[in-house]
């Protein structure tokens, strides 16, 4: 048993006076995580409440508090003069009492005690900077979001007594009131004709295309993606037990003759498209080949798995309107978000398919999100209702239309000599197919040193490939030409 005396306890309680949490807290908590380690044993007994006072140089008021504090979770026993004694047994015995530091109980542990099957698969390059320059792959500029609307729209709600309801557990699959507006602008703005019962909300599109994948693929099941394609998607079919298979992308999409082809002798259980502005090359699906596609799925049987990432922001003519509208069959589950039209950091998303398909969604989805977010899908269904969403994405695609037009003229006047690329019809970001002598990452570490960021996510380098995937919805006009004066500065000093 260990005598007070022997017990440095200056070397197990450390005192932080600047932080939140009162000074018998902190000596109570440290007590009991040496006691639950094993420093101080069962039966030990504690110094008196002077003693340590003097000893941590604390006011003796604060050692009795600690030690009440102790004493009502049950990690020691007061005992009328004698003493305060641990009755905590632990089954760890530890040595070198001595040498041990406070700042080790409050460390956590670096490793886990078991094993467990890390996945490869979903590694994924994170690109990280603090400089103020970076290109994205087509995120949208957070600095146009409508925020004081919402802002203004959410606080009114939060003070409206009938809306307590948002605060509770839901049985349904999202706000009911924010899938029916949805439904209206869907509708209206992509030609689809469905209610709110062909609605289930999410956090964006890759919570869409993870509880998708989880219902309807199995292992072994063949799903094919273009080449190129969504990494993030391919991750998230093949984490599913699917094979992988790939089919060309031209100027007119995803080849529907490879595909055809590839039905002949495969079964194929889902096809994955992004047909607005294809990702990452940005060309749109002709309206022929989308019919061609429908058909073949009623033929062969496979899923459509459509993804419409970027169709709110179209520049040269009317946007084409996705598969999904034209879908008499069933074949096709359409995705897509508001990630895009106001913010990423707004996780709001939508999966749409027939009824039976979104019952069964939605018990996937209460797994990992029972409800989603009631209170903001209330704000964004009124600010849909209002038509505050469709003002804003009018406002941003002028915007978006004239950075475009700006990065156009930017490429063509600094970086002809490099690259080449055609003006993308729609969407954030531009497909930009480099000189095969040019070393891309070497490129993107240059720029890193002269305050632009280009991600190692943007860049496309093979044997025959060598392209770059440059985003212009973030950046301003000034700030694009700084970036792309830089990027030139670079291949001239390197090539």
């Amino acid at each position: 048993m260990h005598s007070p005396v022997e017990i440095p306890f200056k070397n197990i309680i450390l005192v932080d006076r600047l932080s939140g949490t009162p000074v018998y807290l902190q000596v109570a908590h440290r007590l009991i995580n040496a006691i639950q380690r094993g420093l101080l044993l069962n039966g030990a007994k504690l110094p008196g409440s002077r003693s340590l006072a003097e000893s941590l140089q604390i006011h003796r008021k604060t050692a009795v508090a600690a030690y009440q504090e102790l004493d009502a979770q049950g990690w020691v026993e007061m005992r009328p003069n004698k003493g305060t004694y641990v009755t905590y047994r632990s089954d760890i015995m530890h040595s070198g009492l001595q040498n041990f530091r406070a700042e080790d109980l409050v460390s956590y542990p670096r490793e886990t005690g078991f094993t467990f099957e890390k996945s490869m698969l979903l590694d994924r390059p994170v690109s990280v900077s603090n400089v103020e320059l970076e290109f994205t792959d087509g995120l949208p500029d957070v600095r146009l979001a409508p925020m004081d609307k919402l802002a203004k729209t959410y606080s009114g709600i939060l003070r409206r007594k009938n809306n307590r309801k948002y605060l509770g557990y839901s049985h349904v699959e999202g706000n009911t009131y924010f899938r029916e507006k949805l439904a209206n602008y869907l509708n209206n703005t992509r030609g689809l004709h469905i209610s709110s019962e062909n609605i289930l909300t999410t956090r964006g599109v890759q919570m869409g295309i993870y509880l998708a994948s989880q219902l309807l693929i199995k292992k072994g099941d063949q799903v094919v993606v273009a080449d190129l394609s969504y990494y993030t998607a391919n991750m998230i079919f093949q984490k599913a037990g699917a094979h992988i298979l790939s089919i060309p992308v031209d100027d007119q999409g995803i080849s529907v003759e490879a595909l055809r082809k590839l039905c002949e002798t495969t079964p194929i259980r889902m096809l994955y498209i992004t047909p607005h502005h294809h990702y990452p090359t940005t060309v749109t699906l002709s309206a022929e080949r989308r019919m061609e596609l429908l058909g073949l799925s009623v033929k062969y049987g496979f899923i459509i798995l459509e993804d419409d990432h970027d169709y709110d922001f179209h520049y040269n003519s009317s946007p084409v309107l996705p598969l999904a509208s034209a879908d008499r069959a069933g074949m096709v589950v359409y995705v897509g978000s508001f990630c895009k039209a106001l913010a990423p950091g707004l996780r709001s998303g939508y999966l749409i398919a027939p009824a039976e398909l979104i019952t069964e969604l939605a018990k996937f989805r209460r797994i990992i999100d029972r409800q989603g977010d009631l209170m903001m899908e209330q704000a964004l269904g009124e600010l849909l209702d209002e038509g505050e969403v469709q003002r804003h994405i009018k406002k941003a695609q002028k915007v978006y239309h004239q950075r475009r037009d700006a990065l156009e003229n930017l490429l063509t006047m600094h970086l002809s000599d490099y690259l080449k690329f055609k003006s993308p019809p729609g969407g954030l970001a531009f497909w930009t197919e480099w000189r095969k002598d040019i070393n891309l990452m070497r490129v993107s570490k240059a720029c890193l040193k002269r305050n632009l960021h280009l991600p190692q996510t943007l860049l496309f380098q093979t044997g025959k490939l060598s392209a770059v995937r440059l985003g212009f919805g973030s950046m301003n006009e000034e700030e694009m030409e700084e970036a792309i004066l830089i990027l030139r500065d670079v291949l001239v000093s390197e090539y």
